[in-house]
């Protein structure tokens, strides 16, 4: 009995001294354990992996790599990351590309008109330029740019406009409508629409009656022509 009463009054002692800070941590749950945490947030990302939910998988597996870098979550997150944020960021491009671009398709005229239209992204603002490229059933095939403020472009009868296609200068032969609009038509639309597939960036250096010498730059590579209305068959 004497040894037991020891005993206890040794670990009552033991107890009093231990500080507040000690007693904490002992009481700690082991949930505050960094590899725990770090492993339920792995568990997360990989549902979301699984859901195809790309840019919160992304933004969580940087947490889980900056956040515990030194944990087995950590190791495993970096086996799929790189790849996985390679992809958002180009389906995320292509997805912005492709909303630059309106397409309609409307009664105009006498006939049913189709547009597909970009919108310049310099100048931006209220001093962009549309290029718009139309089908009219009675019209035909046209190809323009279009000023959507201001008195339009300097050209007296045929312009050279100098562009670059990705890079690649090429020269675009246009004038400006009878009728009076804003516009420069394009004379050879269907060599414009040939090199227009596979160009991401256009650049065409225009004159406007507003801001003079002006270089035009369009985000042309999320065009989509299955969404540009074709002409009906000629019967």
């Amino acid at each position: 009995m004497r040894r037991i009463a020891i005993l206890l009054a040794s670990l009552a002692l033991v107890s009093a001294c231990s500080s507040p800070q000690d007693q904490q941590a002992a009481q700690a749950p082991a949930a505050d354990n960094p590899a725990n945490e770090a492993a339920k947030k792995l568990e997360t990302y990989q549902q979301l992996l699984k859901l195809h939910n790309d840019g919160p998988a992304v933004q969580l597996g940087h947490e889980i790599v900056d956040k515990y870098p030194d944990t087995p979550a950590a190791a495993e997150v970096k086996k799929t990351l790189d790849e996985l944020e390679a992809n958002y960021k180009a389906a995320s491009e292509k997805t912005r590309l492709a909303a630059l671009w309106l397409y309609q398709t409307s009664p105009m005229q006498g006939g049913t008109q189709s547009t597909a239209t970009i919108q310049s992204t310099r100048p931006n603002g209220e001093q962009t330029v549309r290029l718009i490229l139309r089908r009219h059933t009675a019209w035909g095939q046209s190809v323009f740019l279009y000023a959507t403020t201001g008195k339009g472009f300097v050209c007296q009868g045929d312009c050279s406009l100098k562009a670059t296609f990705d890079g690649k200068p090429k020269t675009i032969k246009a004038f400006r409508p009878p009728t009076g609009e804003p516009a420069l038509l394009f004379r050879n639309d269907a060599a414009f629409l040939k090199d227009l597939a596979k160009t991401k960036r256009l650049t065409i250096d225009v004159v406007t009656v507003s801001r003079g010498e002006t270089t035009l730059v369009f985000e042309t590579g999320g065009f989509d022509p299955e969404k540009w209305a074709p002409l009906p068959k000629k019967k």
